[in-house]
């Protein structure tokens, strides 16, 4: 029983809960930037909608529920919740008062000019790939970020038998 408990616990902190330190991303939020890089969501690319993105994100990498990758994909262009947004995004995204964003048929997005620093170098082998859940695809375990973003943003993340809350820092 204790080892399927260790098991279980460990796959819950390195699957989803708390973010990797090199990348200070959640995969569920490493899927999204990767496939806003996919699509050509650069930071001076045209917005497109965020039902596109979170439809391509749940396609190819994430298969779980569309409102949970909205609510991340969300959060990460809320300028109340990141200090450094990683997603610029165009519409009702809520606010700090607690309304809720717009349905994401209504919302458009594209990666922030912080997020482009984030994938650049990608495609030069700077990071291993994994296969993805069915292995048609390949995702990265990390991102070659080139800034502290566990840092700059911080991160708080709740998992089996232990907890992260990580305030945000200046780049300054």
């Amino acid at each position: 029983m204790r080892t399927a408990y260790i098991d279980y616990a460990m796959s819950v902190i390195v699957a989803r809960a708390l973010p990797d330190v090199r990348d200070g991303l959640k995969p569920v939020h490493r899927r999204i930037l990767y496939t806003m890089q996919e699509m050509g969501l650069r930071s001076t690319a045209a917005y497109r909608k965020c039902a596109g993105v979170v439809g391509e994100t749940m396609a190819k990498y994430h298969p779980h529920g569309d409102l949970a990758l909205y609510e991340t994909l969300v959060r990460m262009a809320q300028d109340f919740s990141l200090r450094y947004p990683l997603v610029d995004g165009q519409g009702n995204f809520g606010s700090v008062d607690g309304d809720p964003p717009a349905a994401m048929r209504y919302t458009e997005a594209r990666m922030a000019s912080i997020t482009d620093e984030m994938l650049a170098d990608i495609d030069k082998e700077t990071v291993d790939f994994v296969d993805n859940y069915d292995g048609r695809l390949r995702q990265p375990t990390v991102l070659p970020s080139k800034l502290p973003n566990l840092l700059v943003n911080g991160s708080s993340g709740i998992a089996v038998g232990m907890a992260t809350n990580i305030p945000p820092h200046h780049l300054n």
